[in-house]
């Protein structure tokens, strides 16, 4: 009888979002977007007033056979530097589009360019990432794969030997009232920023792919910055309540108070009326499949309004928590064609 299960069931049952998505009109979607999204860059921690010089250096190049992988590094926030793989098709003739393709919990961005966590090589098994960079480069694509922070080479020095450093870090970011979910999102935007410097890039032609905590990079960047013209969330729609809240995460999902402003399909509504693909796995075990299928159908009542339901769409394939691509590696060419 001294359990608190019940209490906290109701309790979050009883915590109804803000800003759920209820416009009826385009002035109201208008005006729903522009609040919800000011809100939420407040709840993630905000943005700096300023913005630091991004400093790019060039740190390596190799010669990938189709593509040219070149590593990179940028100043983020003022004293904060992220090293970026930068994949360059060979066959690329004019301004391309570009895509920021963001790694979830592994060993960090080598893993999606196709590298060990030591800089070899993969052989065999790709992992649940799918080497999705390369394949994006692949098909014609300038690709930017950063180093999230926490993970890979972007982990405190005494974690070093540990899988990431999520949890210290995270903790740090809430204790001084910023969010490790802000700090990512941010630091993609500036992954675009470094994109928009490059006389190869298409401007309007940007997109943001991501796979788990990636995904909620890629969803959130997206949501949040319009230079992003189109997205792919995979291993990441959903709602709060059935995944975060429900099962076990990393701290790094987490935004105070965000349950009290929005859900999830909110959140992945402001990027209309933008094409977006939903990927999801109906084997997903802390993704589950019948909230992925409630985000998608939430997300398309706000296409709907706007007259651009074809604009959003979901590859529900059979797998587990991985990234799919059957359909996403070719979307970006259709939507920008």
């Amino acid at each position: 009888m001294w359990n608190p299960d019940t209490y906290f069931q109701r309790l979050l049952q009883s915590t109804l979002p803000s800003e759920a998505f209820q416009a009826q009109s385009q002035e109201e979607w208008k005006q729903w977007r522009e609040r919800l999204r000011s809100r939420f860059v407040e709840l993630l921690g905000g943005f700096p007033e300023e913005t630091a010089e991004l400093q790019p250096v060039q740190l390596e190049t190799a010669d990938c056979g189709t593509y040219i992988r070149q590593r990179i590094q940028i100043q983020t926030y003022p004293g904060l530097i992220m090293p970026v793989y930068v994949l360059i098709p060979k066959n690329c003739k004019e301004r391309a589009g570009a895509i920021v393709a963001c790694h979830g919990h592994g060993y960090g961005s080598k893993d999606i360019v196709g590298l060990t966590a030591e800089g070899k090589e993969k052989e065999g098994e790709p992992g649940y990432q799918r080497n999705f960079a390369l394949e994006l480069v692949n098909r014609g694509f300038i690709v930017a794969a950063p180093e999230l922070l926490g993970f890979g080479d972007r982990k405190l020095q005494e974690e070093a030997q540990q899988s990431n450093s999520c949890h210290r870090l995270s903790t740090l970011l809430l204790a001084v009232g910023q969010t490790m979910a802000g700090y990512r999102v941010y630091e993609t935007l500036r992954c675009v920023d470094y994109l928009l410097t490059r006389n190869d890039v298409d401007s309007n032609r940007v997109g943001c792919m991501g796979i788990s905590g990636g995904g909620l990079v890629s969803a959130f960047a997206s949501a949040i910055d319009d230079r992003i013209s189109a997205a792919v969330v995979s291993g990441y729609a959903n709602t709060f309540q059935a995944s975060i809240l429900s099962i076990h995460h990393c701290v790094d999902n987490y935004i105070p108070g965000l349950s009290a402003l929005a859900e999830m399909p909110d959140l992945l509504g402001l990027i209309a009326p933008k094409p977006l693909l939903l990927e999801a796995g109906d084997k997903d075990p802390i993704f589950p499949v019948h909230a992925a299928l409630e985000a998608y159908e939430k997300v398309q009542s706000v296409y709907e309004l706007l007259g651009v339901k074809e604009k959003v769409e979901l590859d529900l394939f059979d797998g587990p928590h991985e990234i799919s691509g059957r359909v996403a590696y070719d979307w970006f060419l259709k939507v920008w064609s």
